[in-house]
């Protein structure tokens, strides 16, 4: 779900929000309009208000772990876990981690990759949730739901920064609600 469509529609902070991120087209390949957040993370502001609603959504909802995709994941995880009392476990790429570690495969659009966690980073009965900035297709999130599951955490939902609107219609990610601030910017006059 959208956080508009939420309790928080017409509030400004989704659209600066939104303002910030800043859109470079045809990056890394022909036809894609990336949304790149380190504009976001250099306006003060909007950065804030980001962790903010974050943390406002999640504050009271017994959250024990915020656990962060690789690698933008890293950059909302670690502010929400501190506001929310939660530790945060970071998802890393393969052979980042070092130590014993469980890994989860997924799919991407052409050939796989995967995630990693640390062996014991999680108890059984933890309730987490996962943070990354962009949902497009869901594979990662989905991986990082598997991940945290088989280590027999409960994860409540999946939270990201930017969301396509065709995840939207899914609405759940191997039954676990997501949460989006907004959707994709795109550019006026692109080529």
């Amino acid at each position: 779900m959208f956080a508009a469509e939420n309790g928080l529609k017409g509030d400004p902070r989704l659209q600066g929000i939104s303002e910030a991120i800043r859109v470079v087209p045809h990056f890394p390949k022909p036809g894609i309009m990336f949304q790149d957040i380190t504009t976001l993370l250099l306006d003060h502001k909007a950065f804030k208000d980001t962790v903010d609603i974050f943390v406002d959504r999640y504050r009271d909802m017994g959250i024990s772990v915020v656990a962060g995709v690789e690698a933008r994941g890293f950059m909302f995880g670690p502010a929400i876990a501190l506001a929310i009392g939660a530790k945060f476990v970071p998802l890393r790429k393969p052979r980042k981690l070092p130590g014993e570690v469980i890994a989860e495969a997924y799919e991407l659009e052409y050939g796989t990759d995967c995630l990693e966690m640390h062996v014991g980073a999680v108890e059984p009965g933890e309730r987490a949730i996962v943070i990354d900035d962009l949902v497009a297709t869901g594979g990662t999130l989905s991986a990082a739901i598997r991940l945290l599951e088989r280590m027999e955490a409960e994860v409540v939902e999946c939270a990201c920064v930017i969301g396509l609107r065709e995840v939207k219609g899914q609405c759940r990610l191997n039954g676990k609600p997501l949460y989006i601030l907004v959707e994709p910017r795109q550019i006026d006059n692109c080529c």
